[in-house]
């Protein structure tokens, strides 16, 4: 099941993605992701683990498992290398052993002080906050994005985290439209306005987090995730699926692009499983009714800023 971008190319309507993914257990996750069916792929350079996806991927094309066509990967430019994305960009693809990406996302609408290509580290000053470049303008940026389309670098660009005010002003400079919008959203942070927004104008949503976080980001980021909630969990008694899988399965029926992480096999496989059942409008109405507009992914304990405030 796929989803046909602005740009023509269809994307997977279910990904793996692989932010917090150790690089010694990436080879085996993604060639066994590929065995179960995964063909959706959703990486970044602020990951610090394209080499070691590249490995895998060079594996399952030497092999056979399948070819590179069948496969479609994003990956993300670097808040740092706003100013260098064409380098940015050929770093990337090095990495993933790669000729052209499917997808290359402006990872958040911020450029920061320039640390050098393939460096990620969150660029503080002295006073603990982020350096941010005002020198650098999000248009600037997107127009070197363009390039990488012309040049046949990558097929489809698009951004992440921007809100609508953002999105709007990306579509009034674009010469070439971003083809997906990468934000958080999920029972709990539902962002209809915004997803309606980018819909409306053709831009397909892509939900990372889509189940909230769950253990990973009360780990990080102290956050409470919609897998306990108790209606969730009615509802995943009623189809006798996992409260993940009925939380996916509401992110495709709202049209949205799912990437659930999971370095787990017994979970690839049931993030996979969503494509055999259908929620009832009912049920996708007591979802809805679950918004707490809460956001768990939280960069500010990082960056010592709050962009979002």
């Amino acid at each position: 099941m796929a989803i046909t971008l602005n740009s023509g190319f269809k994307m997977p309507i279910v990904g793996l993605g692989v932010w917090r993914m150790e690089g010694k257990d990436i080879k085996d996750l993604i060639i066994n992701a590929i065995k179960i069916g995964y063909r959706h792929f959703d990486c970044a350079a602020d990951y610090q683990n394209e080499a070691e996806v590249g490995e895998a991927l060079a594996e399952a094309f030497q092999t056979g498992l399948v070819k590179r066509e069948d496969l479609f990967i994003t990956t993300k430019l670097w808040n740092s290398d706003h100013g260098h994305v064409l380098e940015a960009c050929k770093d990337s693809l090095k990495k993933l052993c790669l000729d052209y990406l499917d997808l290359y996302l402006v990872h958040f609408p911020v450029a920061t002080r320039h640390t050098g290509v393939g460096t990620t580290a969150s660029a503080l000053g002295e006073d603990g906050v982020l350096d941010i470049d005002t020198t650098i303008s999000l248009e600037t940026t997107w127009h070197a994005m363009e390039n990488l389309v012309s040049l046949g670098l990558v097929r489809s660009i698009g951004i992440s985290n921007y809100d609508i005010f953002l999105t709007r002003d990306c579509l009034a400079y674009s010469k070439v439209k971003p083809a997906v919008n990468q934000i958080e959203t999920h029972p709990y942070f539902q962002r209809e306005s915004l997803v309606k927004f980018c819909q409306k104008h053709g831009i397909c949503v892509t939900a990372h987090t889509p189940l909230g976080g769950a253990a990973a980001n009360t780990e990080w980021f102290g956050s409470v995730s919609c897998l306990e909630d108790p209606a969730l969990k009615g509802l995943a008694e009623k189809y006798k699926k996992t409260v993940a899988q009925v939380v996916l399965r509401w992110g495709i029926q709202r049209n949205t692009v799912v990437i659930p992480k999971s370095s787990k096999l017994e979970r690839l496989q049931e993030n996979f499983n969503v494509l055999d059942f259908e929620l009832t409008k009912e049920d996708m109405d007591l979802v809805k009714s679950l918004d707490r507009k809460y956001r768990t992914n939280q960069p500010a304990k990082f960056w010592g800023i709050d962009l979002y405030a």
